[in-house]
Parts: C-alpha cells; sequence; structure tokens
C-alpha cells in the first residue's frame, strides 16, 4: 500500500492520521520515528523494511510486528469520516492550537489529538488544574470536587479531567454550571462518551469546552488505553490534584505521572475510616502531595495568589454566594430563579449557575414551579 491515500487530505495530517490508527497511546518507538522524519517519511520509512537509526534493529522489528497488521487503509477512512460527521478535528503538532505542555512527554507524548470543541482552548492560557478521583466517589468526595471546580473554573482557571463518573463528573459539571472552561479527556475515541451515562455531560464539555482523545474516533476504552490517558491529564495540567481516591485507584496513576513530569501534586484528605479516602492520605504521607482544604490550597499550589488577592470582592467568594443563593430559597415554598435573584440580591444568571451546583448536591430541587431547599440543607 502507498501513502496515496486521502487525496483530499494533507499527505502529513493523513499519515498522522494512520499512525494514530496503528500504534498505541504512548508507543515511544513511533514517538522517536515520527519525530525524526515526520509522519510521512517516518511511515515510509517503516514501509520499506530498512533500518532506521532513531531506534534499534530490535525495537523496529518489534514495532512493526504491532503496527503493520493494523494498517488499513478502510480503517483510517472510517475514522476519518467519523470524525467529519461527528465535529472531530484531527489535531497535529504543526497546528498553532497544539498544547505545548503535552510536548513534556517527549517520545511518549501523542502523535495528535482527536480534538471535539475549542481546540485553542487546550492551551489554557489562565491557568489550569487536573481534578481527579475515584468512580465510586462519596457524597463527601462529589461535594469537595464541585466546590473546587467551582470556584477555580468561576475564577478563569480551566478544570481538566477523565469524563468518568464519580469525581470527574462532579468536576466536569460544576465547572460548566459556573460558566468556566473544563477540558475531558477520553480513552476512547472522542466521537462518543465513556461511559454512556455521561453522554449528555460529554456533550455539554464539547460544547462549551474541549473533549480530546489522541486515540482515532471509533476506538474503544481498554485498560492499557486508561491509563495512557491519564498522563495527558498531568501533562496538561499545571497542577494534579486527587479529591478521593482508595489505596489502589487509578487516581494514583494520575498522581504519578504528575510527580514524573515535576508538575505540582495536592490530595484532598478525608476521614480517616474512609477507604475512599486512603489513596489520598497516602500520596499526603508517603509522596509530598500537598494538603488541599479549598481552592485557595489549588491556587497556592498553582502559584496564583489567592481569589481575594487576585481582584474579587469578598462578595464573589464561590462559599459566600452559594449561601446567599440558599438564603433567598425556602423549603416550604417553590420560587422562580427571578424571585431567588432578587432576594439574594444577585444576577439571574448568577443565581442560575449556583442553583445547579446546589442541586448537583443534593442542597436544592427544582420543580415545574422553580426551586426550593431541601430540608436537610437549611
Amino acid at each position: 500500500m502507498g501513502l496515496a491515500w486521502g487525496a483530499d487530505e494533507s499527505l502529513e495530517r493523513y499519515a498522522t492520521a494512520v499512525w494514530s490508527q496503528i500504534t498505541e497511546p504512548g508507543d515511544s518507538v513511533a514517538g522517536r520515528i515520527v519525530a525524526a522524519r515526520g509522519a510521512v517519511a517516518g511511515l515510509e520509512a517503516v514501509l520499506s523494511e530498512g533500518a532506521l537509526d532513531e531506534v534499534t534493529p530490535r525495537e523496529l522489528a518489534d514495532g512493526r510486528q504491532r503496527w503493520m497488521p493494523r494498517l488499513s487503509e478502510r480503517a483510517v477512512v472510517d475514522s476519518l469520516r467519523v470524525a467529519a460527521a461527528r465535529g472531530v478535528r484531527l489535531l497535529t503538532r504543526s497546528d498553532p492550537e497544539w498544547p505545548s505542555q503535552l510536548d513534556d512527554l517527549g517520545s511518549h507524548g501523542p502523535l495528535c489529538l482527536w480534538v471535539r470543541g475549542d481546540a485553542a482552548a487546550l492551551g489554557m492560557e489562565h491557568g489550569s488544574v487536573a481534578i481527579v478521583g475515584a468512580r465510586a466517589a462519596t457524597r463527601y468526595g462529589d461535594h469537595v470536587a464541585m466546590e473546587l471546580a467551582a470556584d477555580l473554573a468561576g475564577h478563569g482557571i480551566a478544570v481538566v479531567s477523565g469524563g468518568a463518573y464519580g469525581i470527574d463528573g462532579a468536576a466536569h459539571r460544576a465547572a460548566l454550571t459556573a460558566g468556566g472552561l473544563t477540558v475531558a479527556l477520553l480513552a476512547g475515541g472522542a466521537d462518543r462518551a465513556y461511559p454512556a451515562g455521561h453522554t449528555q455531560l460529554i456533550e455539554d464539555v464539547a460544547r462549551h469546552g474541549v473533549v480530546a482523545s489522541e486515540v482515532p474516533c471509533g476506538s474503544a476504552p481498554t485498560k492499557w488505553r486508561f491509563l495512557q490517558r491519564n498522563r495527558l491529564i498531568a501533562a496538561l495540567s499545571m497542577a494534579t490534584v486527587v479529591v478521593e481516591a482508595g489505596w489502589r485507584s487509578g487516581s494514583l496513576n494520575t498522581a504519578g505521572h504528575a510527580a514524573t513530569l515535576s508538575r505540582p501534586l495536592g490530595a484532598v484528605p478525608g476521614p480517616i475510616t474512609s477507604a475512599a479516602s486512603a489513596g489520598a492520605h497516602r500520596l499526603i504521607r508517603e509522596y509530598g502531595a500537598e494538603c488541599i482544604t479549598s481552592a485557595d490550597d489549588v491556587r497556592e499550589l498553582l502559584g496564583l495568589p489567592p481569589a481575594n488577592a487576585a481582584g474579587t470582592t469578598p462578595g464573589s467568594n464561590y462559599t459566600d454566594d452559594a449561601t446567599r443563593v440558599q438564603d433567598a430559597l425556602s423549603t416550604r415554598a417553590w420560587r422562580d430563579v427571578e424571585e431567588v435573584a432578587r432576594r439574594a440580591g444577585m444576577s439571574s444568571e448568577g443565581v442560575r449557575g449556583f442553583l445547579g451546583v446546589l442541586q448537583l448536591d443534593g442542597r436544592v430541587q427544582s420543580g415545574p414551579d422553580g426551586w426550593r431547599l431541601l430540608p436537610t440543607a437549611g
């Protein structure tokens, strides 16, 4: 097979799509070849069956054994067709929107990204933090993740996570509700949500933020791809915060990548009796993770000043504003957004955001007649 495939695509871009199809995430042999020769020349060299200076003969032979069975024109064309239909863009290192922080991964970095949403936002020039944790999160973990994500995203710091159930989902939802930027990095193709129960959430992230993957559209998530996806979460972010994690949680893998990349690492303490926080406590005790108890602790981790010192007013603090919204609600009477806004002395738009977060946290309830405070939240 020659490289005449994909006449409607830039040859280099098309060859990058081929590499994405035939390799698994983090393939350093492919990474070294493409870095040295480019996607087209590198692929031609591999197909020629000659020797390459960038890798050892054994590495090249093993690589060819991995790659050649996957070399399929139909598979590449199908992934590009699905990408076009789903609004997924192939982002390469030659594109101006390429997030340079991923280059810290060296030869283990992604050869490309398949992106849905605003690719330019991946640069996250105002700062970014990965908020990750257990899928089987407790109510405490969900609450902390939402508090941190809403505060940080509401003050312009992008929230990065993996789109999973539990802490990931709580962080994405709170960031969206606060009107901030959030990025979901998926282990499968960017064209479909995983888990399926987060289909609407992933659609919302793509519409208001970014959904990205390094595997082609149509690819299924696997255990290896989940582990490799974690290195992208760590590399894309200026710091990583583990909110809640068991002793062997996959979130510890993300934390390990952050430490390897010399990115700041934080962990949220939980009850000492909670197995869901055992991994977070381990990070603090054994790996020097900073103890995170508030969004200002995360800002300190990022080298940023506290929210109030950054030019905001005390009344813009997330917790204070949430309290104002709660105070404007009743456990008995339903009130519409405009009435809540009038009572709280806030804008309707701002109130809607906080009502959404409070609903996620189980403090308020919505209905046909508006909103009310749940008795347990009073």
